[in-house]
C-alpha cells in the first residue's frame, strides 16, 4: 500500500473545481467574443488599449502559435492523453497530496478541455476560437489566444515554479535530516 494514503476529498474537489471552471469560463468568453465580433475575417477589433491590446476572432487549426496547422484531430488526440495522464498522476498515483501541484494541473486541465471543445468541432468548426490580440503596430503582433491558452501558460508556469522551489525545499529536508 501506498504510503502516502489516499488524496484527500479536498484536492478532488481543488482539482474539478478549477479544471470546470476554467473550462467554463473559456466557453464562455469565446462564444460571447464571436457573437459580438463576428467570425474571423471581418476586420471587427475592440481596443482596451489602441492599438496594442484589444479583441479581434481568429481560428487555429493547429497548435502553439499556429503551428502544426490542418493537424486538429492530431491534437485533439494529444488533449485526450494529457488529460488522462493527469488524472492518473494525480489521483492513482497520488500526486494530489501536493495543492501547488493540483492546482498547477487543475488551470492545465481546464485549458485542455476548452480547447478540446473547439478541436472537436462542437461548436461548428474543428477550429480554436482565438480572441485575445496583443500587438505593438503592425510589426510585432502576438498570436492571438484565448482564456484556455491563458489557463495552459498560468499551469505550466505554476508547475516550473513549484518545481524550483520544491525540490529546493525537499533537498534543504533531507539535509537536515542527513544532518540529525
Amino acid at each position: 500500500m501506498d504510503s502516502q494514503g489516499a488524496v484527500p476529498v479536498s484536492r478532488y474537489v481543488l482539482f474539478f473545481t478549477l479544471a470546470i471552471v476554467g473550462c467554463g469560463i473559456d466557453l464562455w468568453s469565446k462564444s460571447a467574443v464571436f457573437a459580438w465580433l463576428g467570425m474571423p475575417g471581418q476586420n471587427r477589433y475592440y481596443w482596451f488599449v489602441e492599438p496594442y491590446v484589444g479583441f479581434q476572432t481568429s481560428l487555429n487549426e493547429g497548435a502553439l502559435f499556429g503551428l502544426g496547422q490542418g493537424y486538429t484531430s492530431v491534437f485533439a488526440v494529444f488533449s485526450v492523453v494529457a488529460a488522462l495522464g493527469i488524472l492518473y498522476w494525480l489521483f492513482i498515483a497520488k500526486a494530489a497530496h501536493d495543492a501547488v501541484l493540483t492546482t498547477a494541473l487543475g488551470l492545465i486541465t481546464g485549458g485542455i478541455f476548452g480547447n478540446l471543445y473547439d478541436r472537436l468541432g462542437i461548436w461548428g468548426q474543428a477550429a480554436v476560437r482565438d480572441f485575445i490580440l496583443f500587438r505593438y503596430n503592425d510589426q510585432y503582433v502576438w498570436p492571438n489566444f484565448n482564456i484556455a491558452d491563458a489557463l495552459l501558460v498560468c499551469g505550466a508556469i505554476l508547475m516550473l515554479w513549484h518545481s524550483v522551489f520544491a525540490s529546493t525545499a525537499s533537498k534543504d529536508d533531507e539535509v537536515s535530516r542527513e544532518s540529525s
